[in-house]
Protein backbone atom coordinates (compact mmCIF):
# COMPACT_ATOMS: atom_id res chain seq x y z
CA UNK A 1 0.00 0.00 0.00
CA UNK A 2 1.17 3.72 -0.52
CA UNK A 3 2.86 5.26 2.32
CA UNK A 4 0.91 8.60 1.77
CA UNK A 5 -2.59 6.91 1.68
CA UNK A 6 -1.89 5.53 4.51
CA UNK A 7 -1.31 8.40 6.46
CA UNK A 8 -3.87 10.74 4.68
CA UNK A 9 -6.24 7.69 6.63
CA UNK A 10 -4.56 7.36 9.81
CA UNK A 11 -4.90 11.39 10.25
CA UNK A 12 -8.20 11.08 10.37
CA UNK A 13 -8.05 9.02 13.34
CA UNK A 14 -6.74 8.87 17.18
CA UNK A 15 -6.39 5.11 18.00
CA UNK A 16 -3.95 2.61 17.53
CA UNK A 17 -2.56 -0.32 18.82
CA UNK A 18 1.46 -0.26 18.76
CA UNK A 19 3.64 -3.12 18.98
CA UNK A 20 7.19 -3.17 20.13
CA UNK A 21 9.21 -6.07 20.84
CA UNK A 22 10.27 -7.78 24.24
CA UNK A 23 13.55 -8.13 25.09
CA UNK A 24 13.44 -12.08 23.79
CA UNK A 25 11.49 -11.10 20.34
CA UNK A 26 7.80 -11.96 21.31
CA UNK A 27 5.40 -8.93 20.45
CA UNK A 28 4.06 -6.67 22.83
CA UNK A 29 1.06 -4.57 22.17
CA UNK A 30 -0.82 -2.10 23.62
CA UNK A 31 -3.71 0.38 22.94
CA UNK A 32 -2.47 4.10 22.23
CA UNK A 33 -4.09 7.56 21.65
CA UNK A 34 -2.14 9.43 18.70
CA UNK A 35 -2.00 12.73 16.81
CA UNK A 36 -0.96 11.97 13.70
CA UNK A 37 1.26 15.11 11.26
CA UNK A 38 2.71 13.78 7.92
CA UNK A 39 4.32 10.38 8.84
CA UNK A 40 5.18 10.87 12.43
CA UNK A 41 2.50 10.17 15.17
CA UNK A 42 3.16 11.81 18.50
CA UNK A 43 2.29 9.51 21.73
CA UNK A 44 2.05 10.35 25.01
CA UNK A 45 3.97 7.24 27.21
CA UNK A 46 5.05 6.32 30.93
CA UNK A 47 8.83 5.28 32.05
CA UNK A 48 7.78 3.20 33.42
CA UNK A 49 5.50 0.67 31.49
CA UNK A 50 6.59 -2.70 28.79
CA UNK A 51 6.47 -0.71 26.17
CA UNK A 52 8.89 1.94 26.57
CA UNK A 53 11.38 0.07 27.75
CA UNK A 54 11.09 -2.03 24.96
CA UNK A 55 11.23 1.06 22.96
CA UNK A 56 14.40 1.94 24.96
CA UNK A 57 16.27 -1.66 24.10
CA UNK A 58 14.79 -1.79 20.01
CA UNK A 59 13.01 1.66 18.46
CA UNK A 60 11.38 -0.77 15.74
CA UNK A 61 7.57 -0.54 16.08
CA UNK A 62 4.48 -1.62 14.48
CA UNK A 63 1.48 0.94 14.87
CA UNK A 64 -2.38 -0.08 13.38
CA UNK A 65 -4.80 1.89 12.87
CA UNK A 66 -8.55 1.05 12.53
CA UNK A 67 -11.79 2.49 11.71
CA UNK A 68 -15.28 1.82 12.59
CA UNK A 69 -15.84 -1.39 9.67
CA UNK A 70 -13.27 -4.18 10.47
CA UNK A 71 -12.25 -4.55 6.95
CA UNK A 72 -10.56 -0.53 6.77
CA UNK A 73 -7.48 -0.06 8.44
CA UNK A 74 -3.99 0.75 7.91
CA UNK A 75 -1.03 -0.91 9.17
CA UNK A 76 3.07 0.89 9.47
CA UNK A 77 5.98 -0.27 10.25
CA UNK A 78 8.33 2.52 11.35
CA UNK A 79 10.85 3.08 14.70
CA UNK A 80 10.01 5.49 17.55
CA UNK A 81 12.14 8.47 19.19
CA UNK A 82 11.23 9.11 22.61
CA UNK A 83 12.10 11.81 24.34
CA UNK A 84 13.36 12.59 28.02
CA UNK A 85 11.20 12.08 30.64
CA UNK A 86 9.06 14.92 32.80
CA UNK A 87 11.36 16.94 35.13
CA UNK A 88 9.78 19.63 35.82
CA UNK A 89 6.38 21.56 35.47
CA UNK A 90 8.25 24.19 32.97
CA UNK A 91 10.80 21.57 30.89
CA UNK A 92 10.43 21.34 27.35
CA UNK A 93 8.57 17.65 27.14
CA UNK A 94 5.81 19.28 29.66
CA UNK A 95 4.94 21.54 26.87
CA UNK A 96 4.90 19.55 24.29
CA UNK A 97 2.48 16.77 26.29
CA UNK A 98 0.11 20.25 26.67
CA UNK A 99 0.63 20.23 23.06
CA UNK A 100 -0.89 17.12 22.18
CA UNK A 101 -3.48 17.31 25.12
CA UNK A 102 -4.43 20.36 23.64
CA UNK A 103 -4.53 18.90 19.96
CA UNK A 104 -6.85 16.08 20.27
CA UNK A 105 -8.96 17.33 24.10
CA UNK A 106 -8.91 21.16 23.88
CA UNK A 107 -8.46 23.01 26.71
CA UNK A 108 -7.36 21.58 30.28
CA UNK A 109 -9.97 22.33 33.57
CA UNK A 110 -6.24 23.31 35.25
CA UNK A 111 -2.91 23.42 33.14
CA UNK A 112 -1.17 23.72 36.52
CA UNK A 113 -2.33 19.97 37.98
CA UNK A 114 -1.93 18.86 34.57
CA UNK A 115 1.44 20.21 34.35
CA UNK A 116 2.30 18.25 38.04
CA UNK A 117 0.69 15.22 36.56
CA UNK A 118 3.10 14.91 33.88
CA UNK A 119 5.91 15.08 35.99
CA UNK A 120 4.40 12.95 38.98
CA UNK A 121 3.60 10.21 36.23
CA UNK A 122 7.28 10.26 34.35
CA UNK A 123 5.56 11.10 31.08
CA UNK A 124 7.27 11.57 27.85
CA UNK A 125 6.57 11.78 23.99
CA UNK A 126 7.71 8.94 21.70
CA UNK A 127 7.53 9.84 18.20
CA UNK A 128 6.46 7.10 15.54
CA UNK A 129 8.09 7.23 12.46
CA UNK A 130 6.03 5.13 9.83
CA UNK A 131 8.50 3.95 6.73
CA UNK A 132 6.50 1.93 5.05
CA UNK A 133 2.52 0.73 5.14
CA UNK A 134 0.14 -2.08 4.77
CA UNK A 135 -4.13 -2.26 4.80
CA UNK A 136 -7.39 -2.10 3.43
CA UNK A 137 -8.40 0.98 2.82
CA UNK A 138 -11.44 1.95 0.12
CA UNK A 139 -10.76 3.02 -3.29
Amino acid sequence: MELERALTFAANHRNGLLTTLRRDGRPQQSVIFFEAAGDRFTISLTATRAKTKNLQRDPRAALYVWSDDVFVWAGFDGHVELSEVAQSTDDAVVDQLVAYYRSGMGEHEDWAAYRQAMVDDQRLIATFVATSATGLLPD
